[in-house]
């Protein structure tokens, strides 16, 4: 059994030490030729593919993110020619009522919850809090009392 690990085509070649007429040397040449084009080829394709594939990933991880079916995917990569998150979101936004989304409708929602929030702050620290309103209203009350009496039943120990 022999471990020769030389394709067919090889098996032809001439030797250095032999003199090439022009013809073979032609020959020779046309056949690397094609030999380099089809493996051009090959790698253009298998660039394309890997291309393809990054790029639904990367759409589909975007729309993962914003809560958006990843079969939109399909339609996003037919209209955009270059994949980033900018030009994603902006698709969305241009082409979101086909789905059912707003634009920016969850960041107007964050911020609406986030305004409620600090609302209720303000209720809670200005519900006991001294206004000026009161604090005249008080003022007056103390200049109006008539004896300690009355003074004392506005502090409420009366």
């Amino acid at each position: 059994m022999s471990n020769n690990y030389w394709d067919e085509e090889d098996e032809d070649d001439t030797t250095p030490d032999e003199q090439m007429d022009g013809s073979d040397l032609l020959k020779k040449l046309r056949k690397a030729k094609r030999n380099d084009e089809k493996r051009i080829q090959e790698l253009t394709a298998a660039l394309d593919e890997f291309t393809k594939k990054q790029k639904e990933t990367d759409v589909k991880s975007v729309l993962e993110k914003k809560g958006v079916n990843p079969k939109a995917a399909r339609l996003i990569l037919k209209d955009l020619t270059e994949v980033t998150e900018q030009s994603i979101n902006d698709w969305l936004d241009d082409n979101g009522d086909l789905f059912g989304i707003t634009p920016n409708a969850q960041d107007a929602s964050q911020e609406n919850d986030i305004d409620r929030a600090a609302l209720r702050q303000q209720d809670i620290v200005t519900q006991g809090a001294l206004t000026p309103d009161r604090a005249q209203d008080m003022e007056q009350r103390i200049d109006n009392a008539q004896s300690a009496e009355d003074i004392l039943l506005l502090l409420g120990r009366g």
